[in-house]
């Protein structure tokens, strides 16, 4: 059984906050998850200590975010958006248009989620360019057609309309 490797695209910007959260949970996060086990485990009877299994259970959060931080950080490519391009690659946004529905229409960034999410921008998605459609659409050109098989089986046919370089 291999384990299958999938580089995560970030900015420097967007590594630095990753591995500065990881130093702060490493660190203060624990200490101050350990000082509240600590001060619920001084109430008394743990069994019915609500605040106790609450500690526990946001130490079991933090140290599962640590995790996944870790395999980000040391599986992370690290680039900048490019300033202009003319195929789809990581930290674009990309508008496809569904063939079957050409007024259907989907913008949304190639890249990781938490390029993303450390850009604080809810507004638009993002997938992954292991993703079916990321995938698909990979290094296509505005017009080029691409198709890729939907969680359902069903096919889809998309066209890439535009290109242009994520700005948040």
């Amino acid at each position: 059984m291999t384990a299958e490797h999938h580089v995560i695209w970030l900015t420097q910007d967007a590594y630095d906050k990753l591995a500065e959260e990881l130093d702060f949970l490493k660190g203060e996060g624990r200490r101050q998850v350990a000082a509240k086990i600590a001060q619920a485990r001084s109430e008394g009877d743990l069994s019915e200590n609500g605040g106790y299994h609450a500690a526990r259970e946001e130490q079991g959060h933090q140290e599962a975010r640590i995790r996944v931080l870790e395999r980000m950080l040391r599986e992370a490519q690290i680039g900048e958006t490019p300033a202009h391009a003319d195929t789809v690659s990581p930290g674009m946004e990309v508008t496809i248009c569904y063939d079957d529905d050409p007024d259907d229409t989907d913008t949304f960034v190639l890249g990781s989620r938490e390029l993303l999410a450390l850009a604080e921008d809810d507004a638009i998605e993002v997938y992954s360019p292991q993703s079916p459609l990321g995938a698909a659409i990979l290094g296509r050109k505005v017009g080029e057609t691409a198709s890729y098989v939907g969680p359902t089986g069903a096919v889809f046919e998309v066209t890439v309309l535009e290109i242009r370089p994520h700005l948040g």
